[in-house]
C-alpha cells in the first residue's frame, strides 16, 4: 500500500513526555501508506517518548523546527502526552510552525493532549475538536467547541482523544493526506 508515495508529513514534538504509541502508530500509518515522516523538535539530539508516566524509547531527532519550512511537508502530526505540548507551546519556533501549517490549508492532526500546542498558536476561534476530556475549558476559553467523540474533523484540522481512538485517527490522516494531494494534483494547470 503505496498510495502516499512522494508525501512527506512532520511529526512535531518536544524533547520529552510524548506518548509513545501517539508518535509511533501515526508515524508506522504514514510509512505503510509510502509516505515519508519527519521527526522535528525544538532541540536537535534525540527525544524521550513515554508510556504514560514511565520511559519508553527514544528516537533520534531528524531536523529543528527553527530549520523546517511548511512548504517541505504535506501534513504535520502532533501527538500528545501532558508534558511534550506544554513544553511546545513555550517554544516560539514550534508555536509558529503550528500556526503558518494551519494557515496553510494542509492537514493538521492533534491527538490527546496536543491540542494545547493549537491553543497557544491561536487557531482555534470558531473549529470544532476534541481531546483528552481535561482540556474541554481550555479550548472553549479559545474559542472552540469541544466534543466527546473518535475522531473530529474540522477543515484541515484532525483531533482524537487518546490513544484508544488512534485507528480512527490514522485513518482519517491518510484519508486527509490523500485527499490533501488529490487536490492539490487536480488544481494543477496540466
Amino acid at each position: 500500500m503505496s498510495h502516499l508515495s512522494g508525501k512527506t508529513i512532520a511529526f512535531l514534538v518536544a524533547a520529552e513526555g510524548i506518548e509513545r504509541v501517539e508518535l509511533t502508530d501515526p508515524w508506522q500509518a504514514v510509512t505503510d501508506a509510502g509516505a515519508t515522516p519527519v521527526l522535528l523538535s525544538p532541540e536537535e539530539g534525540e527525544v524521550q517518548t513515554f508510556d504514560h508516566l514511565d520511559k519508553a524509547e527514544t528516537r533520534p531527532v531528524d531536523k529543528t523546527v527553527k530549520s523546517a519550512s511548511v512548504d517541505d511537508y504535506d501534513a504535520l502530526v502532533l501527538p500528545g502526552g501532558v508534558a511534550n505540548p506544554d513544553a511546545l507551546r513555550t517554544d516560539d519556533d514550534a508555536v509558529g510552525f503550528v500556526r503558518d501549517f494551519v494557515a496553510s490549508g494542509k492537514p493538521v492532526a492533534a491527538i490527546c493532549h496536543a491540542p494545547w500546542t493549537l491553543i497557544e498558536a491561536d487557531v482555534l476561534k470558531g473549529r470544532t475538536l476534541t481531546s483528552w476530556p481535561s482540556l474541554q475549558t481550555d479550548l472553549r476559553n479559545a474559542g472552540a467547541t469541544w466534543v466527546d467523540k473518535e475522531v473530529v474533523v474540522d477543515g484541515n484540522l484532525i483531533t482524537s482523544r487518546n490513544p484508544d481512538d488512534l485507528p480512527a485517527f490514522n485513518s482519517q490522516l491518510l484519508e486527509s493526506i490523500a485527499h490533501g494531494a488529490a487536490a492539490q494534483e487536480s488544481s494543477t494547470p496540466a
